[in-house]
């Protein structure tokens, strides 16, 4: 049976749900949390910068990563330099290209040589990962977020291409790659068998961490008393 004992991996929560958060942050398990335009939409967020500034307040101390928002490099170094003066403990999540495919290396190598620490986002290539590894060399402390769930959705297994990232990076102690996108509690135990530094999920995943070392036998019998007990409530006659 696994168990989390022991695990290297970091655990960071991905979400813009502040009370979900702040439950997560009270969780030593709980070491970094992340955010993105979608998520802070999902949760009706209006005010980014306020949002954030509230966010810090409560979590003054463990790494945090908020997303650029504009499509022109120009205006994403703009926010990129404004985001990084809200605290220590921020990291600027930069995509790994705009929306027409250019390359985001130049102004990732740019800031993180002034001291900005970048979380790099949305890569899915090997590719990718050697090309922000590159620009992030001899800079700031950084993060490459390598969205594994996604890659799997294309049914190819992101596991040999994760442990492959690791390797690309393992030059750099600074950079730390993050396994994103997970789909279930079991990817936290693959990105720490390949060495991942990091793995982000949502609460709905994390939530599962208390399932990790139940017997199986158990959970079946409690499976077979879910569907009883719905059946039941419900009413159902033959």
């Amino acid at each position: 049976m696994q168990s989390t004992t022991g695990l290297k991996v970091k655990l960071f929560a991905d979400g813009a749900e502040k009370a979900a958060m702040l439950g997560l942050y009270a969780n030593p398990m709980i070491q970094g949390f992340t955010t993105n335009p979608t998520l802070m939409r999902k949760a009706a967020i209006t005010d980014y910068e306020a949002f954030a500034h509230d966010i810090l307040a409560a979590i003054p101390d463990r790494p945090i990563s908020f997303e650029v928002f504009a499509d022109d490099f120009a205006e994403m170094e703009r926010q990129a330099r404004r985001i990084a003066t809200w605290g220590s403990n921020v990291y600027v999540k930069i995509p790994v290209t705009n929306t027409r495919r250019e390359p985001a290396a130049p102004l990732i190598r740019r800031l993180s040589q002034d001291g900005v620490k970048c979380n790099v986002t949305a890569l899915l290539s090997l590719r990718q990962v050697r090309e922000v590894t590159e620009a992030l060399t001899g800079g700031a402390p950084s993060n490459i977020s390598v969205f594994a769930g996604r890659i799997a959705d294309t049914g190819v297994d992101p596991v040999p291409l994760m442990a492959e990232a690791v390797a690309i990076m393992s030059p750099h102690p600074q950079m730390e790659l993050i396994w994103a996108s997970p789909r279930e509690l079991l990817n936290v135990f693959q990105a720490d068998q390949v060495g991942c530094h990091i793995i982000t999920a949502t609460p709905d995943v994390l939530k599962k961490l208390s399932l990790v070392g139940k017997d199986l036998e158990t959970y079946s019998q409690e499976t077979v008393q879910m569907f009883y007990e719905d059946a039941r409530q419900s009413g159902f006659t033959l």
